[in-house]
């Protein structure tokens, strides 16, 4: 099995890739989607982040309100450290049932948006980085994300900069062209991942 890190800024066009390696062959490992599935109604999750946070932080349906917990966690780093201490342990052991569950030639990819901020680049066997301009950044999450610029830019802000994902990166994908351009980039990719994979 070969382990590829997948990480980039928000807007930077991430999830874009991925579906392309999707497309390709590997399987996707999504932390985002991952994190969201362990406090989903009903898991030991989402009554850990209940009895942390209150029964205000659930939607009238009893699902978690993501956004009431988000205006409660971002303006607060022992808040954050506590939701972060219930759904990170929750979310590597997920992973970890998926990865054994991975064919031994695989190629797996983690789709993870704070690979470097947690400073997780050594786990994995090769690192890739997406990567886009702040300006490119700014305009996808204001015109296709309905964010405001201000906001925009302190969630680029509060993520590692653009320097310090490709320090740690073993390839960088360039997504600051076309849709084309990105895909023949991804081919180039997947040609190095499945000469690298075990046969």
């Amino acid at each position: 099995m070969l382990k590829v890190g997948l990480t980039g800024g928000i807007g930077s066009g991430k999830s874009e890739v991925s579906a392309l390696l999707d497309e390709r062959g590997a399987l996707i490992i999504d932390a985002d989607l991952i994190a969201r599935e362990v406090v989903e109604p009903g898991t030991p999750g989402l009554a850990a982040v209940v009895a942390e946070f209150g029964e205000e932080v659930l939607l009238p349906d009893g699902g978690l309100d993501r956004e009431r917990v988000g205006s409660i966690v971002f303006a607060d780093a022992d808040r954050l450290a506590a939701l972060n201490a219930i759904v990170h342990p929750l979310v590597g052991e997920r992973m970890g049932e998926l990865m054994d569950a991975a064919p031994s030639g695989a190629i797996v990819v983690y789709d993870v948006p704070l690979l470097t901020e947690n400073g997780l680049a050594a786990m994995y066997d090769v690192v890739v980085v997406v990567d886009a301009p702040v300006e490119t950044q700014l305009d996808r999450l204001t015109s296709r994300r309905g964010m405001t610029e201000e906001a925009a830019r302190a969630r680029i802000a509060a993520q590692a900069s653009r320097e310090d994902r490709r320090a740690i990166a073993d390839h960088v994908i360039d997504n600051s062209g076309s849709l084309d351009d990105l895909k023949t980039q991804v081919d180039a990719l997947w040609e190095d991942l499945t000469r690298r994979a075990p046969a």
